[in-house]
């Protein structure tokens, strides 16, 4: 594994010209360090989640409680059935009680709340707490809790991940390693989204060979409160809390067209035809989305004068939306469409 690129200083326009366009998980260091929640916790974990508590409204979240013997990694139960966690409902203050309780056992549950939002559970927090570097409509959600493991995955969206409290050790993984991941079953997933079967903090090589691959070109980044870590767009990343109180505040953001569909859709569709069709079919399909949709080599259309091109060159709104209704009837028709 090597190390992710640390960045000082950043400013919005160093961090939108500069570090997005390469593509690369970055280490935004002390991008966050004069926040509230940061300067509460330098008085030490319990100062920062009382700081919480007085912003916290009444309404009843969802946690995660899992047994001292989980060690923390919150995934698939053994049989694959049901996550190894139960996921009681509480008020934030009655959880962020609870959280401290746990913090002083000698052998806690792992307990954590995930993806808060904190417009509607912490009112107040945003607005004390700017981050320019993300667009506007992303909000700030927050990642409470005390040593868990969150299992490697990704986000269908661009990410910034601030630490606030505690320390938390990052383990990423580019979009083409997905082979040697071991990706887990895409009906059931611990929290919404596929989870790797391999445990980074313990992996077992026998039985997951390739990982092996995946570890050796994974990066690693090591982060203090007050640090933000970039993950950009679909990058898989195991993240691990190391302390016993802990919190975490990230930003999601697409700025993908909103009209276009959803990628995921056409994944789903392409796993339901194109991998079921014979080998031979499915290499020319592959040539063909290379060259279509991929753009793999020069513009498809480019030999075409612009009037014939159709939906080679369709990318306007009513182009799209034209598309999407036949392709809606043609899903409705059920036919074999070939």
């Amino acid at each position: 594994m090597q190390a992710v690129t640390v960045w000082r200083d950043v400013t919005p326009a160093i961090f939108h010209q500069q570090i997005r366009p390469q593509g690369a998980p970055a280490v935004l260091k002390g991008v966050a360090a004069d926040w509230p929640i940061v300067r509460a916790g330098q008085a030490g974990g319990a100062a920062a989640i009382d700081y919480l508590a007085t912003l916290a409204t009444p309404e009843p979240v969802q946690f995660l409680r899992a047994p001292p013997e989980v060690e923390g990694r919150l995934h698939y139960g053994d049989d694959l059935g049901s996550p190894n966690f139960a996921r009681p409902i509480e008020p934030l203050g009655d959880f962020l009680r609870a959280l401290l309780v746990e913090a002083d056992r000698p052998d806690p549950d792992a307990v954590c709340v995930q993806g808060l939002s904190a417009p509607r559970h912490l009112p107040g927090f945003e607005a004390a707490h700017p981050f320019p570097l993300v667009p506007s409509p992303a909000i700030p959600r927050l990642w409470i809790g005390n040593a868990a493991k969150v299992a490697t995955h990704h986000d269908p969206s661009e990410n910034i991940a601030c630490v606030a409290v505690g320390r938390r050790r990052a383990t990423l993984f580019a979009p083409d390693q997905v082979g040697n991941l071991y990706m887990g079953p895409f009906h059931l997933t611990p929290a919404g989204t596929q989870v790797s079967m391999v445990h980074v903090t313990q992996p077992d090589l026998d039985r997951y060979p390739r990982f092996s691959g995946a570890l050796d070109a994974a990066l690693v980044a090591e982060l203090e409160p007050g640090d933000g870590l970039y993950i950009p767009y679909q990058w898989y990343h195991h993240v691990e809390a190391l302390d016993r109180l802990n919190v975490l505040v990230n930003y999601w953001w697409d700025e993908a067209r909103a009209d276009i569909g959803s990628p995921w859709d056409a994944l789903m569709h392409g796993m339901m035809t194109l991998r079921n069709l014979p080998a031979d079919q499915r290499r020319a399909w592959r040539a063909m989305f290379d060259h279509y949709v991929f753009l793999a080599g020069d513009d498809p259309a480019a030999h075409l004068p612009p009037p014939a091109r159709g939906i080679l060159a369709a990318s306007e709104p009513r182009d799209i939306a034209r598309m999407r209704r036949a392709l809606i009837d043609k899903l409705q028709q059920g036919g074999p469409g070939r």
